[in-house]
């Protein structure tokens, strides 16, 4: 799996890790944080969900077509840089109407650097497999490098958790999912009766003894505080990000090249006519029709399924549940799953015992962390977010060792039809969420009523279940479509294309918004069954063109 990839794969791939980690960090909190500090509706924290995501993949358009012309290590440098000072305006606590202008502000500088580091940094992964030596191994490098992206998205959730608690428990509070949305109707004169009786109640919870518009303004306050905190994580691991970037540069210098300084260095680059770039630009961006409605099903995760995560499923875990909710035993999983890989893979009888005996070290050290845990653990609605990053680590292995056997039998499916399985796959996730909902009364009913009753609240399973579907989805989808691009993407267009594929994510990731404003009369079943015929007729189209586009792959 390792063997015989470039050494700038891993320091690009490190660089990834350390931004992603702060994104993450951000993303996992950032819808609870608008209804929290602001009191947004829902359909208000979707348009701005929507379009901040919109912006953040439109961008890379924009720093694809700078990075053709100025080089995309410079770019990068830059998106690095911006980023950080908007990561910078979040973490500062203010008042609600200042934070306002100060967090639009911040959501901008965050795109823009984003914009100019994300694609131009997965152009120079790219850039690393142009020569005849490494060209087979593309796809498994892109394969890794998107499994170090979930590295650093799977202890994000857990950093904002305790981020999050810590702050709370210093003033003497702790996280409870119904309040903040109770505290702005008692503050806004808009809470029902029966909300009024679950506010009161869990305020003797918390153990204020003040009166209830103190409380609700404290605990606002707090928790909005909180939240700032965590966004100040992500400005610490942009630090550590740049520090990666520029003292492993060595390892991947040779690849920062854009079309017009291959020229100058006498690369060679392949010569197309004018109809095969028709033919290439046509292909891919056929691709990117499809993928918008992937993103917009799969990016549902920080919307529409954390409010599935804070209003339905259950606040606290037992039992082997337990296990999943503590990132230090996903930590000695993975360990397990790497290294029973390892013995398999290693070819000298020492490196299998060496493999043996890290297999069961890590699964001796999850057992014991497991005594550890508390009988009933609390969970917060973010830390569900760290499934996908987890599954997708422990996964990659597998996904390799597959297609790399039908590889080696001369049956793996192109890049285009691993993407259209894929798209089918993800309507099967939103199928088993479905049928997790059923029976469950509307979002409306639940904000009238100030939440549901413990005995309504489902299993934790319906959504790490359909996590985990996804998870399979977005490995047949997303690092065979941005290793697709670079490989069929016209020479002097690699920065525009891949920016193209971004802005396609970009549409996506703005249709998410479109479902956050079914989340409110309409039944949960139907809200996900859109996603699913979505995904279906996707899946229908990429078939139907599949001969075009595998012509051009191959």
């Amino acid at each position: 799996m390792f063997e015989g990839q470039p050494k700038g794969l891993y320091a690009l791939a490190l660089a990834n890790t350390g931004e992603r980690f702060g994104y993450y960090t951000m993303l996992a909190i950032f819808t609870l944080f608008l209804q929290a500090k602001f009191g947004f509706t829902a359909a208000t924290t979707s348009t701005i969900f929507g379009s901040f995501l919109a912006f953040v993949y439109f961008m890379p358009l924009v720093g694809g077509f700078l990075a053709d012309r100025v080089g995309y290590g410079k770019m990068v440098t830059s998106g690095i840089v911006v980023m950080f000072f908007g990561y910078l305006l979040l973490a500062v606590p203010t008042s609600a109407d200042a934070g306002k202008p100060l967090m639009f502000g911040a959501l901008f500088l965050i795109a823009c650097g984003t914009g100019f580091f994300k694609g131009n940094l997965q152009v120079l992964v790219g850039n690393l497999y142009d020569s005849a030596q490494l060209s087979g191994k593309r796809d498994t490098g892109f394969s890794l490098f998107y499994m170090a992206i979930n590295i650093g998205a799977l202890y994000a959730p857990t950093a904002a958790t305790k981020v999050t608690n810590y702050v709370l428990g210093k003033a003497g509070m702790h996280y409870n999912a119904q309040i903040p949305s109770l505290a702005h109707q008692y503050l806004n004169n808009t809470i029902t009766a029966e909300g009024s009786e679950t506010l009161t109640a869990l305020q003797a919870l918390q153990g204020f003894a003040g009166d209830t518009a103190t409380f609700c303004t404290s605990y606002i306050e707090k928790l909005s505080e909180a939240y700032n905190y965590g966004f100040g994580v992500a400005c610490i691991s942009l630090i550590l990000s740049m520090i990666i970037y520029v003292v492993f540069r060595p390892s991947f210098k040779h690849a920062d090249y854009n079309s017009k300084q291959a020229k100058a260095a006498n690369i060679t680059e392949t010569e197309l006519s004018k109809e095969e770039t028709r033919e290439r630009i046509t292909a891919l961006l056929l691709v990117f029709a499809v993928v918008i409605f992937f993103w917009m099903a799969f990016h549902q995760n920080g919307l529409t399924m954390t409010f599935f995560a804070r209003d339905y499923t259950a606040s606290s875990v037992s039992g082997l549940d337990r296990i999943g909710f503590d990132v230090v035993n996903l930590t000695f999983l993975l360990i397990a799953v790497y290294g029973a890989f390892s013995i398999f893979q290693s070819r000298a009888a020492r490196s299998k015992a060496i493999s043996a005996v890290v297999v069961l070290a890590s699964i001796g050290f999850l057992l014991w962390n497991y005594s550890r845990m508390s009988p009933e653990m609390d969970i917060l609605p973010q830390i569900f977010q760290q499934f996908n990053p987890f599954f997708v680590v422990a996964l990659t292995p597998v996904s390799l060792a597959v297609f790399g056997y039908l590889a080696k039998k001369k049956k793996e499916p192109s890049a285009p039809r691993k993407i259209g399985i894929g798209m089918v796959i993800a309507a099967i996730g939103f199928l088993v969420l479905a049928a997790g909902s059923i029976g469950l009364p509307t979002p409306d009913q639940v904000e009238a009523s100030g939440g549901l009753d413990p005995s309504q609240l489902v299993s934790p399973n319906w959504l790490i279940s359909t996590y985990l579907v996804l998870t399979f989805a977005e490995l047949l989808l997303s690092p065979m479509g941005i290793s697709f691009v670079s490989k069929v993407a016209p020479p002097k267009y690699k920065g525009a294309m891949m920016g193209c594929w971004f802005a396609a994510t970009a549409i996506g990731n703005y249709l998410v918004a479109v479902i956050g404003y079914l989340w409110g009369g309409m039944q949960l079943w139907m809200v996900w069954s859109v996603l699913i015929v979505c995904c279906l007729l996707s899946a229908l189209f990429i078939f139907s063109i599949m001969k075009k586009l595998e012509k051009v792959a191959n």
